[in-house]
Parts: C-alpha cells; structure tokens; sequence
C-alpha cells in the first residue's frame, strides 16, 4: 500500500508507504514530540486514517466516520493542502474527501503498525504517485485565479477602462511604437502622457547603435541629453567599448563628425580621432597607422577604465570587455571572431531607455511581484499560485 504525501508549493514534503502484509494500521499526521506507540490520530496534534474501519482520528481515540476500509494491496495516499490548513486522504488514486480542517503547521508523515510482522513500502515521490496530484494542483490554481478574477474594482467602469488604455499607450508609446501608440490614442480620445519627440530621439540612438555606429550615437546621445554619459560613465565605457569593437571591425567613421577636435583625453577622447575606414579594409597588419590609432584608442579606454575603478570599484565585468575587445586585434578577420557582437543587447537596452521614465505597465507589475513576496515573507500560502508570469502567458 503506498501513502503518498503530496509535494510542491502547496504541499509538505512527499512521504508513502507501502504494506505488503495484512495488519490493523493508521495513515496521518503527527507533530513533533507525540507517542509513537500508538497509531496516529489517537493522541494530541496526531491525524490518521486507520484501515480497519475506515474511520478518521483528530487528536482522540473517538474515531468519525470517513471512508472506506482498506488492507493489502490497496494505494492510500495523504495529502495537506497547506492553503486551505486542510487534510485529504485518496485510495487507490480517488479523492476520498477533506478528512481534518484548521490543522496547525509543521506536521510530519506517520504510518501505524500494530500487528506484528506488518510490511509498509514508502513513496516520498521518487515514484509517480497513483493520484493525480497535478490536476489538484491545477484545480487549486483554477479557483485562486477566479478569485482574483472576480475580485471588485473600485470605481465606475468607465474610470477603470481608462485607467487600462493610458497603460496600454504608455507601454506603445515607452517602447518606441509611436506610429502604433498614436493610432490607439486616436480611437480611445486619450492624451498621450509622454513626448513623442523623446520616444523618437531614444529609437534613433537606437538605431545607430544596431547599425553599428557607435560614434554617432554617442553624439547625439550627448546632443540630445546633455551630462547624460557624464553622469553615467559606466554606460559611457560601455558605449566606447563597443565603439573600439565597431572601429576594430573597419566600419568606416568619422568619430567627431568630420572636424579636427581633440584628440584625446584621458576619459576615452581617444573616439575622436578620424579614422577613415574602407568598407572592405586590408588587414591591420598593413595598415601601422590604423594600428596606431586604435592602440592610441585603447590606452585611452584602458585610462578611462582606470578612473572607472578608482570611482566605483573594480568590475569584473568591465575588465573582460575590455580584454574581449582587445583580443579582436588579433584576428585576421575581427568581423568572424567570438567577441564581435558581444554587448549589442545590453547597450540597445541603454539606448531605448536614455532618460526615459518607467513605463506604467513595468511600475505595476513590479508592484504586484514586490506584493508576492510580502505574501510569502508572511506565510500567506494562497501566493504560491498567485504568478504574475502565468497571468502574463
């Protein structure tokens, strides 16, 4: 006979049994410290389910009656459904019913032997279990989420709707969709809450970067918002790091827009040396003054690097950038090396974000997953099926 003790969030830890001979038997749950020479069920804080009359026992030697009789070869399994402080017991993969309401935590997996020679096989779940426990599972989650369905909304209609389509342009208009974003708030009468011309400003720094042209998106990143980089030099580093890569690669450039400014300093000015590169470059190897530009451009990024860490820190991260972006000297084609497209995600994420604010949607559904975790940080059970991922799907 196998007990198995329903696992997952929801649930304790799976425990079972097996008895492979005929005996006088209890199935339950005891508490830390109760008699172990009595069947579960009969003393304090101990639950059971005793197979020679099918009767329940909570904490008394009185027994109610449950379901039904079980004995050799039958499959009895016992589960706590740690939402609801409820008790169950299945035989032979069949709900038999709630069988204990309002027990206290921490209880443990118990099986009674009275009869001498008695043989129990346990299940702790290194076996499929005989009850479809991921349908209870399903089930639990099916009424939590009509709970949360249902739940009211303060307010008219009218009020709430709004409230949704402002999220809805919000999120259009934050990440960039404002052909989309315009359109919704002409057939919904809304008024946009963010500047289009800022949402376009952040797609064209965008673009540059994914068209791989670094240097013009740092200026008009430093055009358009003006002690932005200086007051990020970790964005900085990474936009100038990715600008070596680019410049290393032959892309042709002009880095300070076709003038003869500065050429260095020690904060990364070394971007603002000319370098006209043909859109098929010969290799390094035959080209010194190339070689000499970029190794100028390095010293520089490792100059700025070095002011980086003296600020913030030593970063990891950033010293492996550089050293990838260094390496790619030493391919006869840098186009083809591992590093190449190394941190186009991360610095596309920086230039859609410059300096935008946090898009509606994004500020609640941070909330709500701050709110989760209350949840748990106070054994509110019911949050373990309450995911925002799976409302999201």
């Amino acid at each position: 006979m196998q007990v198995p003790f329903v696992p997952l969030k929801a649930f304790p830890p799976p425990a079972a049994s097996t008895i492979l001979k005929d005996g006088y038997m209890g199935v339950g749950l005891s508490a830390q410290g109760v008699n172990l020479n009595r069947l579960p069920g009969w003393d304090k804080n101990s639950y059971g389910y005793h197979g020679d009359d099918g009767h329940s026992f909570c904490s008394s030697g009185t027994g109610q009656s449950y379901g039904p009789t079980f004995t050799t070869g039958d499959v009895i399994g016992c589960g706590v459904n740690l939402l609801e402080g409820s008790c169950f017991y299945t035989k032979n993969g069949h709900h038999l019913g709630i069988a204990f309401n309002n027990i206290p935590p921490n209880l443990y997996p118990t099986v009674g032997l009275q009869t001498p020679g008695e043989i129990v096989d346990t299940n702790f779940g290194q076996e499929p279990f005989l009850f479809d426990i991921e349908g209870e599972m399903y089930e639990t989650r099916s009424r939590l989420h009509r709970l949360i369905g249902d739940f009211p909304v303060p307010g008219k209609h009218g009020e709430w709707q709004g409230i949704l389509q402002k999220m809805v342009s919000s999120y259009l208009v934050h990440h960039g969709y404002c052909a989309t974003g315009e359109a919704f708030l002409r057939g919904t009468g809304e008024v946009i809450s963010e500047d289009l011309s800022s949402v376009k400003n952040r797609q064209a720094v965008r673009k540059l970067i994914l068209s791989g042209r670094l240097g013009e998106a740092i200026r008009l990143t430093e055009k358009l918002y003006p002690g932005l980089l200086e007051s990020r030099p970790s964005l900085k580093f990474v936009l100038k790091v990715r600008h070596f890569i680019e410049l290393v690669g032959g892309v042709e450039e002009d880095s300070n827009g076709g003038g003869g400014s500065n050429n260095s300093s020690s904060n990364g000015g070394g971007t603002d040396i000319i370098l006209r590169m043909e859109v098929d470059p010969p290799s390094l190897a035959s080209n010194p003054i190339r070689i000499e530009r970029l190794i100028h451009f390095g010293r520089c990024l490792q100059s700025m690097l070095g002011e980086l860490e003296a600020s913030t820190g030593k970063n990891e991260e950033h010293s492996k950038m550089l050293s990838d972006a260094f390496s790619l000297l030493a391919y006869a084609d840098p186009w083809e090396s591992p590093g190449r497209n190394m941190h186009t995600a991360q610095l596309c994420h920086f230039g859609i974000q410059v300096p935008a604010r946090e898009a509606a949607t994004g500020k609640l559904l941070g909330h709500i997953k701050k709110l989760v975790r209350v949840m748990a940080d106070n054994d509110l059970g019911t949050c373990a099926f309450a995911d925002v991922d799976d409302f999201l799907k």
